[in-house]
């Protein structure tokens, strides 16, 4: 599931974990430091921001190759680039030394990052072994000649599926990225499976672009995004050549997000 839906909105699951996580951490501080009138939720928040800023700061470090060029586009956060490790690291250091600092803290405070890395932990790897779990879906669409073309019949190597739509900006400015990877990558399928739109309209955006893409797919139902759990766009699923599902990314993704998504496919080899 890439999305928890409440009513019309359409939540980042990996986002909702974190809240949570943070929400737990928040109430266990709270309820450790009750009786001494200390309540760790600044510190907490404080180090939810430095871990977030390191972790991006180590993804534009690792992936800077495709930044210099454009550097300011790494403030654009909306790619979903962050390296986990070492924000929780950096975190962890500075939770250590404000409870140094703080005597009065350092019981409520500690408690309060055991629970929440926990939560978060825990909650990432269920999230993960779910994912790896899932299998390319046994669904089937038109093609661009309106032959009907089945998910599996890509199976064999790494395959790219983006969900998107015409009237979905962040689709939009994403689909050069894609459109590019696929010129690059040869050794991997990239499908563009369009949500909910008819033939004429797609046709008439793909020319007006003149992106070149292959592999256009139309889910005139979005049956897709019911199956995979993603009521968002751009989605994008990346499977193994077996057909397992290796990844996901929800949003728009940038050639920084998308060179780290793919060099997780491929270890995943």
């Amino acid at each position: 599931m890439l999305t928890i839906n409440i009513g019309p909105l359409a939540l980042n699951t990996a986002h909702v974990l974190l809240m949570l996580s943070l929400l737990l951490a928040t109430l266990t501080g709270w309820y450790i430091g009750r009786r001494s009138a200390v309540n760790p939720e600044k510190q907490l928040f404080r180090l939810l921001l430095v871990a977030l800023l390191v972790a991006r700061l180590a993804f534009v470090a690792a992936y800077f190759e495709h930044y210099h060029e454009q550097p300011w586009q790494a403030l654009d956060i909306r790619d979903g680039g962050f390296i986990a490790w070492p924000g929780v690291l950096a975190a962890l250091l500075l939770g250590a030394w404000q409870a140094w600092r703080t005597h009065g803290i350092r019981k409520p405070l500690a408690c309060a990052l055991a629970v929440g890395l926990l939560s978060w932990g825990l909650g990432s790897l269920t999230l993960h072994a779910l994912e790896q779990g899932t299998r390319l879906p046994p669904l089937s669409f038109r093609d661009s000649n309106g032959a009907s073309v089945a998910l599996e019949d890509y199976a064999g190597k790494p395959l790219v599926v983006n969900l998107w739509a015409t009237w979905c900006p962040p689709c939009r400015r994403e689909m050069p990225v894609l459109a590019e990877a696929q010129r690059n990558h040869p050794e991997l399928t990239i499908l563009f499976v369009n949500q909910g739109e008819d033939s004429d309209v797609v046709s008439q955006y793909l020319a007006a672009e003149a992106l070149g893409l292959d592999n256009v797919l139309l889910d005139s139902g979005a049956r897709l995004g019911q199956h995979v759990g993603s009521r968002a766009l751009p989605s994008t699923l990346f499977y193994d050549a077996e057909g397992r599902q290796a990844g996901s990314h929800l949003g728009e993704l940038s050639r920084a997000s998308l060179a780290r998504a793919l060099e997780l496919l491929k270890k995943d080899q």
